[in-house]
């Protein structure tokens, strides 16, 4: 059955093969040529002779069913052969492979017929959808915020004058496609006392590479290699950027980390500089994209500093893709206390402009009375879906399970994914209109 799924649609495979087999039977009738058929008739002969010895008569359907038989056995012998020849060529380049040969390759075709979809944000929720989101398409680029100024990624970006690596780190991770080893040295921390305290391996890995290559996107993408990454990471901008807000008192909280620790309504973050340079090759993920999807994330410190980059909210705005919000499921003690969905798909809009949000996902599975006298106790609650303010913003939406509650409240990346994928095949730029989502569920 194994050699059958060298024949399934989408490996690209069977066209090389028939060329292969025409190929030879080319090769066989010139060889009958050139030797005017004498071998082809002895052996003919000796068949009705052995078919008259053992039936006392013989007709033509014999040799038709032989030369049927011999057909199979010969594009039997060519398959397996071909097989082995490109196996022998694989096993050095995938050495410590334990899949089949054959579901590598379907695999790596299924996933390149995916939709191309860009993912904008930062923290740990944008590298629990890239999880989901790669098994489903490698056309994804991820655009993370660079605004981070707090642990390892604050200091390095201090001390080295770099961009904060530990998002593109854990978005890096989120999409590799290799060992789990790899992946956990990635994402080791130092415990020493030493200067190395409280760095992640990955943090100091895009670090000194970005200094060997000159360049932070440069880094990432020979980082992506090391990794195996199925898509792309960018950094919103290469710039060094401090995120800012305006509270609704007036006062001025400077820089990402201490935003939360004032607990004061928000009216309004925006970086310093206020004029910052984008990556040209974001801005062409955003544009060129089937479905755009925001979040999930912290609403003001990982989402919102990704559309104040120069031309990403107008990318949007402009993109023909379908745009998805995935709104959070708690509320954030110090940035969204008492945030309902639609202020905060309201919050993102008033940033970023109309036409930046088409549809949202928003969690309706029950929380247990544990999750929420644990959450209660750390100023969270569950965010209320108010569909009529939703719909009043222009916005569709989507109630979903979509949470893993084992021992936190967390997205889960299988359930994300489904839902994701579902309205964006769904919801592809051409049948935007066929489609009644924004009125219902």
């Amino acid at each position: 059955m194994h050699l059958l799924k060298w024949l399934y649609p989408g490996l690209r495979f069977k066209r090389w093969l028939l060329l292969f087999t025409v190929g030879v039977m080319l090769a066989g009738l010139g060889l009958a040529l050139v030797f005017n058929y004498k071998y082809l008739d002895t052996i003919e002969e000796a068949i009705f002779r052995t078919i008259y010895l053992w039936r006392g008569s013989y007709d033509y359907m014999f040799t038709t069913l032989i030369g049927a038989a011999v057909v199979i056995i010969g594009l039997s012998l060519m398959l397996i052969a071909m097989r082995f020849v490109i196996r022998s060529v694989i096993l050095v380049l995938l050495p410590d492979s334990s899949e089949r040969l054959v579901d590598i390759i379907y695999e790596k075709r299924r996933l390149s017929r995916g939709p191309s979809v860009a993912v904008i944000g930062g923290g740990h929720g944008l590298s629990v959808l890239l999880r989901g989101i790669k098994t489903a398409t490698s056309n994804v680029s991820a655009v993370v915020t660079v605004a981070d100024d707090g642990g390892s990624s604050g200091r390095l970006r201090e001390e080295l004058g770099i961009i904060p690596p530990g998002d593109l780190r854990n978005c890096l991770v989120a999409l590799a496609d290799t060992e789990p080893l790899m992946e956990k040295l990635f994402q080791y921390r130092f415990k020493s006392e030493s200067e190395l305290g409280g760095h992640s391996f990955g943090n100091l890995f895009i670090a000194a590479m970005t200094g060997v290559t000159g360049d932070v996107e440069t880094a990432l993408r020979e980082s992506s290699k090391v990794l195996a990454v199925k898509g792309q990471v960018l950094p919103a901008s290469k710039e060094h950027v401090r995120l800012d807000a305006i509270m609704e008192d007036g006062t001025v909280v400077e820089g990402e980390s201490h935003i939360p620790e004032v607990h004061k309504r928000i009216r309004r973050v925006l970086l310093y500089p206020p004029h910052v340079q984008p990556v040209e090759a974001a801005l062409s993920a955003l544009e060129n994209a089937d479905a755009v999807v925001l979040g999930p994330g912290s609403l003001y410190t990982s989402i919102m500093p990704n559309l104040l980059v120069d031309g990403v909210a107008d990318t949007l705005q402009k993109s023909k893709a379908v745009k998805i919000y995935i709104c959070n499921v708690m509320t954030q003690p110090g940035e969204t206390d008492g945030y309902t969905a639609s202020m905060h798909a309201r919050a993102i809009l008033e940033h970023g402009g109309r036409g930046i949000i088409d549809y949202m996902i928003v969690n309706n599975a029950p929380i247990t009375d544990a999750m929420l006298e644990y959450y209660k106790e750390r100023g969270a609650e569950p965010v209320r879906i108010d569909g009529d303010e939703i719909r009043a913003l222009g916005i569709g939406f989507l109630k979903a399970d979509i949470i893993n509650q084992s021992d936190v409240i967390r997205h889960d990346p299988d359930k994300l994914c489904k839902n994701v994928m579902k309205m964006v095949e769904g919801l592809r730029p051409s049948k935007k209109g066929d489609h009644l989502m924004r009125h219902s569920h």
